[in-house]
């Protein structure tokens, strides 16, 4: 299992995945979910990956090949002029691995299916955020949905729908999403760090700042600790409920 955030605000972009992948409790591995692909003053994109390893690695690699092969295997997504048109290509581009899994004779092609989270910013355009599904359509964050989950989301997500703010600060997101992943990973043994972070400012057409927090990080413990600590000092806070009482009480 996976959980990946991405997250628009005005300042830019925040993208957050764990790297833990499992074939059972026996079988856990760490692997790359998070890729940026960046030309200097001109663009910058960022994919993150849940569902079938073979699939989203496979995805992946075609897309990466086409941005370092000759002009003759275009489309590469560092040539496509809008991000619109990147989304139209790396939908494209998952559903044709997941076909090639079917008519390979692969069993249940639906055991093969991904979800990406595409976001990034081509200049001459704002910076999007999209949410690919396996089919090879994909919607695009508003105002209204200013942030995409993928993989686990139930857990983490209640934090993120309380507490997001488009005029958050990137120091201030961190924190929010560390929470988030943080409740994931304490409810879902599937979910679990390394934690990969990238933050993009917009209009800035650049690679970007990316860091990962380890399993042993000390930042990420203490945000961990002091939120357990918070959540049941307010939950003493609340009124006590009194017994016998009356519905309209």
């Amino acid at each position: 299992m996976t959980y990946a955030v991405g997250m628009r605000l005005n300042r830019g972009l925040v993208f957050m995945s764990d790297t833990r992948t499992n074939a059972g409790v026996d079988n856990v591995s760490t692997f790359n979910k998070m890729f940026n692909w960046a030309v200097e003053g001109d663009r910058s994109i960022t994919i993150l990956t849940a569902g079938n390893l073979a699939t989203t690695q496979a995805t992946i690699s075609l897309l990466e090949e086409r941005t370092k092969a000759p002009a003759d295997r275009s489309p590469s997504i560092l040539e496509a002029p809008t991000m619109f048109q990147v989304a139209q290509l790396v939908a494209a581009t998952l559903n044709d691995v997941i076909q090639e899994h079917a008519r390979s004779g692969q069993q249940a092609d639906s055991a093969f299916h991904a979800t990406l989270i595409l976001g990034g910013q081509i200049k001459g355009g704002p910076s999007r955020l999209f949410l690919i599904y396996p089919e090879g359509n994909f919607i695009e964050a508003g105002d209204d949905t200013p942030f995409f989950q993928i993989g686990e989301t139930k857990y983490g997500r209640p934090i993120l729908v309380r507490a997001y703010d488009p005029e958050m600060s990137f120091s201030e997101t961190v924190k929010l999403l560390l929470v988030s992943f943080d409740s994931t990973i304490k409810a879902n043994l599937s979910v679990g760090a390394p934690l990969d972070l990238f933050l993009y400012d917009e209009d800035s057409f650049e690679g970007g700042t990316r860091s990962r927090f380890e399993t042993d990080d000390q930042y990420f413990r203490i945000v961990s600790n002091r939120w357990g600590d918070a959540l049941k000092s307010a939950l003493a806070k609340l009124p006590e409920y009194k017994l016998g009482r009356k519905s309209n009480d």
